[in-house]
């Protein structure tokens, strides 16, 4: 004997759907969530749900902008090194000659990068990463070109590519130390450099 079983009335009604939130800068606002957790917990701490977290996104929201969490500290430390970059080039630019192009680079290292809260948090971070992530390294070269093409408005090529090597240098030992170097004490080694 078979039992017949009663299916519920079917309705043509449409279903309401859920608002779909409209959100065009939810990409952007991934990216400045992944530099906010990369600057509180490190590469190490960075996770799609934690990222997701701190964006106020929904978790498939990482997945559907970045194909991978390298993608996605590609972006951010892309967007970290774009921003630094703007601010040296136009220092470089305003810069009239050499002797202004030194004070220059003494206020960039000194106050755009060791003294602004986690630009330099966000800086050593990239450069320990790089040397695991070949997307990253590819981030870090860019930024070099870039630093070195505005260092090459008052200096030669060679030159240019030396300080900013030394640059890099006095920012990770700033950094790094108890005792971080001086504006004067950064003044005194560009000029050494520079003799």
């Amino acid at each position: 004997m078979r039992t017949l079983v009663r299916m519920p009335p079917t309705s043509t009604a449409a279903t309401p759907r859920r608002a779909r939130r409209h959100d065009p800068d939810r990409r952007d606002r991934l990216i400045d969530a992944a530099l906010a957790v990369i600057a509180e917990k490190g590469v190490a701490g960075v996770s799609h749900r934690e990222v997701a977290r701190v964006a106020d996104v929904p978790l498939g929201s990482t997945t559907y902008h970045f194909t991978s969490l390298d993608e996605l500290l590609a972006e951010a430390f892309t967007r970290h090194a774009d921003s630094v970059a703007l601010v040296f080039e136009e220092r470089m630019r305003e810069a009239p000659d050499r002797v202004a192009a030194i004070e220059s680079v003494v206020r960039h290292v000194s106050a755009d990068l060791l003294g602004a809260g986690t630009d330099i948090v966000l800086s050593v971070e990239l450069y320990v990463a790089a040397v695991r992530i070949p997307a990253l390294r590819a981030v870090t070269q860019t930024w070099m070109r870039r630093s070195r093409q505005a260092l090459e408005r008052h200096f030669d090529p060679t030159t240019a590519r030396e300080l900013d090597a030394l640059v890099e240098g006095l920012v990770l030992h700033s950094a790094l130390s108890t005792d971080p170097m001086t504006a004067e004490q950064i003044r005194a080694a560009l000029h050494r450099f520079l003799r």
